[in-house]
């Protein structure tokens, strides 16, 4: 096992007392136990598909066309003939 130091602002630190002394663990569990959380989060959220990543934003923006989704191909031609 490696060793990390870290500094860290004092709110978290405290924060990280107080869990430990809640929960009956050492520091460096709930230390090690976030780090491993958030790693696993990270390397889910960068393996999500694309349709995952960009859900939020489906529907957010109107063209002001009605009929875009259905015709998109005639207007992006069309888009590309006036250049």
């Amino acid at each position: 096992m490696q060793q990390l130091t870290i500094r860290m602002p004092e709110k978290y630190f405290s924060k990280i007392e107080q869990i430990a002394k809640s929960s009956g663990l050492k520091k460096s569990d709930v230390t090690r136990m976030a780090i491993r959380k958030f790693l696993e989060e990270y390397s889910s959220e960068q393996n999500a598909d694309l349709y995952s990543k960009a859900k939020r934003l489906i529907g957010v923006v109107e063209s002001g066309i009605s009929d875009l989704g259905q015709n998109h191909r005639e207007y992006f031609i069309k888009k590309l003939s006036q250049k």
